[in-house]
């Protein structure tokens, strides 16, 4: 712990880290200051002035308390501890000055505006402004951007707070966005007029404190006080980021991050944040039956017992889709075990080790990226499978940190040593003489497309070879939400995807929709999307997505989080684990559980540290055996961030950003 430093505010003696910033220090004494340009994860800008204080014994005039530490105070007379004042006569009139200088070019449009009821501007106006304004000169105004088709601009808002800024170019590391003009001609705009290219942009709405930047495909559906607010947890990556769904009616409104150090801080990716539109499309309401080749509509007893009737006596195997909850896993596994079946969750044909969780949930949580100061990444692109993990990788290249690059060459927005491209680069880091990294914290980061090859297994052990030699941690970098929690419950079969369908007569396919499903099989399909699954289905069972059930999610660093319920299903679409509990009744393998609660204490008995909400468990280190590496060159396993999964497919919005993310790749560069 660092030393120490006493310091007065307001009356109330308090001891601080010296390098505290004073407003800082103020929040550790639970005195609140306004604040627009300052943001605890961006650097300082101090160009507001909202946050003066009186540095008593200091220049006679107010200090900008984010861009003060509290080192550089002077001590009061006789050594007394210094005194900062931010309830002062000084500091009042300072601030509703502040405030009436924000408001000169302000439209005050309030009423139409989408930020109504959550901007920043607003509050402190109210509770640090005056009821009146000295200047009568007509507003300035100014142009808005196009960023593209996420973010709303409505620049004669702007208070030149640099927020989006800073943000775009400290944490996403794009360049697009910047500030020209000084004074009365000051304006933020985009390079060229450019789109915004980031799978975090969606961020700078929540960060711009007026309604210079809002939602574009929320704005004007909605306002902040008509909406129900339910904190849930995200399924699109492995991530597990935490985030609150905002409902109306039955419908969700929008997705917002919440704040979690430990995994995605306070930002969210672009496909969590605008999928939800995606929830509404081409959904599955009810049950279908499949007959003379056409499906048709039909009652839960009717589907349920053609679905009975479809697994009696064959052989059957389960596939577990990517968004799935642990609790209908488990649930399916039992009923399906219980049949003499097979399960699989490595739908991908990742060759990831069943029972070995070290092997698939890794040794490191994310925040030890923050600390590493050498990080390898094999065979991914995390700026697609993870872009939140991504920014953190991003920071902890700010602080100095080395990250070495085994697979496709991409843009990462950060600087990287690319080492090579097929496994022989990978074999080549074995050999090397690491020295003064073995003393330093590291990271070596394995991706799906590293391990989802034949050769999958001996990539792992390599990878699990390399973190010991340079006493690493491991973490694999899952593209599944549902992959880490079915792993836990051991929804695996020996040999994997083929050996699990091979001969099989039946197929209970989990939401897997990306998955080939021969000919000859009866498939019973249970998911919420009409997705390629549901095409191929004999019997489809409508369940819920993930804004619409409780469930588990085992994120990949082995975290358990709970999903909770923000809306209904629509139609007669049914939560998943009691679907599957109601089918096995009808095929006389009934589960000993009728309500979610008895289901998790099952669970629980048999895999105890899902009990452990949000808390990472210590994986026992057991390297695998060596093989022999294959000649394949590495490929990512995520080849369109917009389209993973059937919720993103179903989404107008996210097809179009996949289409111009295309268009932009496809076009080629005049050379100039």
């Amino acid at each position: 712990m660092a030393d120490t430093r006493k310091i007065i505010i307001d009356g109330t003696e308090i001891e601080v880290d010296p390098r505290l910033t004073l407003l800082q220090a103020c929040e550790q004494a639970g005195v609140e200051v306004p604040r627009f340009c300052y943001h605890e994860r961006l650097s300082i800008a101090g160009n507001c002035r909202m946050c003066l204080v009186e540095v008593v014994g200091g220049p006679p005039k107010p200090a900008a308390s984010c861009a003060m530490q509290v080192k550089d105070l002077r001590p009061g007379p006789e050594g007394a501890p210094p005194v900062v004042k931010t309830n002062s006569p000084m500091v009042k009139k300072a601030r509703e000055g502040v405030m009436e200088f924000l408001l000169i070019n302000h439209p005050l449009d309030c009423p139409i505006c989408d930020q109504g009821g959550e901007c920043d501007l607003q509050d402190q106006a109210m509770a640090y402004g005056v009821d009146f304004s000295r200047y009568r000169e007509p507003k300035r105004a100014t142009e808005d951007l196009d960023l593209g088709p996420l973010v709303a601009t409505t620049m004669t808002r702007c208070i030149s707070c640099t927020r989006c800024v800073r943000f775009t170019t400290e944490v996403a590391g794009i360049t697009q966005m910047g500030q020209t003009g000084r004074g009365e001609d000051a304006e933020i705009t985009s390079y060229l007029n450019e789109t915004l290219v980031s799978n975090l942009q969606g961020n700078i709405i929540d960060l711009c404190p007026v309604g210079a930047l809002t939602s574009k495909p929320y704005a004007f559906t909605a306002r902040p006080w008509e909406l129900t607010k339910t904190e849930s947890i995200d399924v699109m990556d492995a991530l597990g980021s935490n985030i609150r769904v905002d409902t109306k009616g039955r419908e969700v409104m929008r997705i917002l991050p919440r704040n979690h150090d430990g995994v995605n801080e306070e930002w969210i990716s672009d496909k969590t944040r605008f999928v939800w539109d995606g929830l509404r499309r081409q959904r599955l309401d009810t049950p279908y039956i499949r007959e003379n080749g056409k499906l048709r509509k039909a009652t839960w007893s009717e589907a349920l017992s053609a679905a009975a009737a479809g697994l009696k006596g064959k052989k059957v195997t389960a596939l577990v889709g990517d968004l799935a909850p642990v609790e209908a896993v488990f649930a399916l596994k039992q009923m399906v075990e219980g049949l003499g079946g097979a399960i699989e969750c490595r739908i991908d044909g990742a060759k990831l080790p069943s029972g070995n969780r070290a092997a698939y949930a890794g040794t490191a949580t994310i925040a030890d990226i923050d600390e590493a100061k050498f990080i390898q990444l094999i065979g991914t692109n995390p700026r697609d499978e993870a872009p939140v993990l991504n920014a953190r990788i991003r920071r902890a290249w700010a602080n100095g940190a080395n990250i070495g690059l085994v697979g496709e060459a991409v843009d990462l927005t950060y600087k990287y040593a690319h080492v090579g491209t097929d496994r022989a680069a990978l074999d080549s880091l074995l050999n090397k003489d690491y020295g003064a990294v073995l003393d330093q914290p590291s990271l070596v980061i394995v991706g799906q497309g590293a391990i989802n090859e034949a050769d999958g297994e001996a990539v792992l052990a390599a990878a699990m070879q390399l973190a010991e030699a340079t006493k690493s941690k491991l973490m694999i970098l899952h593209t599944a939400a549902s992959r880490v929690g079915a792993m836990d419950v051991n929804a695996t079969t020996e040999g994997g995807l083929a050996a699990a369908l091979d001969g099989a007569e039946a197929i209970y396919n989990l939401g897997a929709d990306e998955v080939e499903v021969g000919e000859g099989a009866f498939v019973i399909y249970q998911g919420s999307h009409g997705d390629r699954g549901a095409h191929r289905a004999d019997v489809i069972l409508p369940g819920a997505a993930y804004t619409e059930e409780n469930g588990l999610f085992v994120n990949a660093e082995g975290r358990p989080q709970l999903a909770l319920r923000a809306a209904f299903p629509p139609g007669e679409a049914k939560e998943n684990w009691a679907i599957i509990r109601a089918l096995s009744a009808e095929v006389g393998a009934k589960l000993g559980y009728d309500s979610l609660a008895q289901l998790r204490n099952a669970l629980i008995a048999e895999v105890p540290h899902l009990a452990l909400i949000d808390e990472v468990a210590e994986n026992t280190w057991s390297p695998l055996a060596t093989k022999k590496l294959g000649t394949a060159t590495f490929r990512n396993a995520v080849k369109d961030f917009y389209l993973t999964n059937p919720i993103a497919r179903a989404s107008a919005l996210m097809a179009e950003l996949s289409a111009q993310a295309k268009a932009r790749k496809d076009t080629a560069m005049a050379a100039e």
